[in-house]
């Protein structure tokens, strides 16, 4: 049995206090003075009230922060002196998207790198638009291994880039005729993206190089951003190149085009210089993306990268359809014309949490690629002021390599933990085995169609 796949978090503190979901108003009006070891504050399971500091930087309490929503010690203060109400800090975070959960939620697991946890439990809607109108199936969560699936079960994550031959060929000695292509094993289904936007110092660059190293992953880099110091991470870099250069090539274990016209020509030509590389082609996901994905096949495309917006919706639609639906359609196209394992899927755009990665696979793609959550676990708001030539209000600009990179490897780590939870609770051991399996999933709309006819 393979070697598990192990990433070891660091515990890395927030340069800035995050927004809490709720403000904590404590009235002394009320405070019966209790002694302290009858207060209630000193029962917090999560030792807020202990940790509690005050940041002179931000002049703010972080005890907002801290909070994990459990209710205790409102619900034990016996005069009712400890309240609490939504925070307007937290309610502007990110957009209708990216709400203000999914960013706090990262800020959380790029902190620890542990999947997070909410004291009084998800208290939300539990359908809703995109992803969330789509539940994983969690039958098997009542027979749970006997010591967790961090103990001796194994539960793979490792996806293969590259495209496989459709059948073997063996001469009369039995001997191997066919030169089976390149295949590179990614141990987690994850490369990452070039960040979209942001304050982006070559500190940023660099730490996504160095996480991308740690993890054994790729990053997809502008040719333009390949400075000597991030070239020190080549075996796990993707050029992103218009035309074929030798030295965005030769060394390279992986390269990516965008798509045009002539981006098959293209491709051999990288493997005339390289026989080795494995080449990736870009593509919007629009409403000719299924019958570009087949021609691509079939012209010998390995890997194909398909870029929905940052919602993960559909590119120049007047009713844009979400990633979820596009990627079904063209997994099922590839599997009617027996062409699924000829190529390797990645899909970016829209992926915003760990639920989405294992719903995307379900969906039918191997791999996503990620950009905005790395954004987020360096704490970043969302705003877009730097868009507009406004400041960062968390300074992206000053940002230490060696603290993004913790944050990304920490972030990565409680993803894969998610992965593994939810494919331990499917019965699923292999990840391959996920995808395109939507029989362990469950679409509200069809639910409530056959409900209620």
């Amino acid at each position: 049995m393979p070697k598990k796949y192990h990433i070891k978090p660091k515990p890395t503190p927030n340069r800035f206090v995050p927004p809490g979901k709720y403000v904590i108003i404590e009235q002394d009006q009320y405070c019966l003075h209790c002694p302290t070891n009858a207060c209630v504050k000193k029962d917090c399971p999560y030792d807020v009230y202990t940790e509690r500091r005050f940041d002179s930087a931000q002049l703010k309490d972080i005890i907002d922060y801290l909070c994990k929503g459990c209710f205790r010690c409102i619900q034990g203060c016996k005069n009712n002196a400890i309240t609490r109400t939504l925070n307007p800090e937290y309610l502007v975070l990110g957009d209708e998207y990216w709400t203000p959960e999914i960013i706090t939620s990262t800020y959380n697991q790029a902190e620890t790198g542990k999947v997070p946890v909410s004291g009084a439990g998800y208290g939300g809607p539990f359908t809703g638009p995109g992803f969330d109108s789509m539940w994983t199936d969690m039958s098997e969560i009542v027979r749970p291994t006997r010591d967790g699936i961090h103990g001796r079960e194994y539960i793979a994550t490792t996806i293969d880039l590259g495209k496989k031959l459709p059948f073997l060929k063996f001469d009369e000695e039995r001997g191997l005729i066919s030169e089976p292509p390149t295949l590179i094993e990614l141990p987690m289904p994850v490369i990452f993206n070039p960040l979209p936007f942001g304050v982006l110092s070559q500190e940023i660059l660099l730490a996504q190089a160095q996480a991308a190293k740690i993890l054994d992953t790729f990053m997809i880099v502008n040719s333009i951003d390949l400075s000597p110091e991030i070239l020190r991470y080549q075996n796990h870099l993707v050029p992103l190149i218009n035309e074929v250069a030798e030295d965005k090539i030769r060394g390279f274990v992986m390269v990516e085009f965008p798509d045009q016209d002539d981006v098959l020509a293209l491709v051999q030509a990288a493997r005339a210089i390289n026989p080795k590389i494995v080449t990736m082609i870009r593509l919007k996901f629009d409403k000719g993306v299924v019958a570009r994905v087949l021609e691509l096949t079939k012209g010998g495309a390995e890997v194909i990268h398909l870029c929905a917006d940052e919602q993960g919706k559909e590119s120049d639609a007047t009713n844009p359809r979400f990633i979820k639906e596009m990627i079904r359609q063209v997994h099922l196209s590839l599997v009617e014309q027996s062409l699924r394992d000829r190529v390797t899927l990645i899909v970016s755009g829209g992926i915003a949490e760990a639920s989405h990665l294992a719903k995307a696979i379900i969906c039918g793609t191997d791999g996503v690629a990620i950009d905005l959550p790395l954004l987020v676990a360096l704490e970043c708001r969302l705003c877009k002021n730097c868009k507009e030539g406004l400041p960062c209000p968390v300074k992206l600009e000053t940002i230490d390599a060696q603290w993004a990179t913790k944050r990304m490897v920490n972030l990565m780590n409680a993803w894969h933990s998610q992965l593994i939870e939810v494919m331990g609770a499917m019965g699923i051991r292999e990840v391959r085995r996920l995808r395109g399996e939507i029989g362990r999933a469950m679409n509200f709309t069809d639910l409530e169609e056959e409900t209620w006819k």
